[in-house]
């Protein structure tokens, strides 16, 4: 077999496995998917009203830590 054949037998194979790979993941399923689904199943949707003054009593404190810049180091 010369190595002209033997390229495009790789190819072929490659293509296969590419066409082939949906159906092969349902088949024997993928362990990445199924830590996602896992994780997102722990998620839960919050209202407005539920969380709303835990969010900006977080936002407050994020404003209050970042650094400022006092007006006379603005004139450099």
């Amino acid at each position: 077999m010369s190595w002209p054949w033997l390229v495009v037998l790789i190819l072929a194979a490659a293509l296969v496995v590419a066409v082939e790979r949906p159906r092969l993941e349902r088949l024997f399923g993928s362990r990445a998917r199924k830590e996602r689904e896992r994780r997102k199943a722990q998620f839960r949707v919050l209202t407005p009203d539920d969380e709303s003054d835990e969010f900006i009593r977080s936002v407050q404190r994020d404003l209050e830590a970042l650094p400022t810049i006092e007006e006379h180091d603005r004139s450099t």
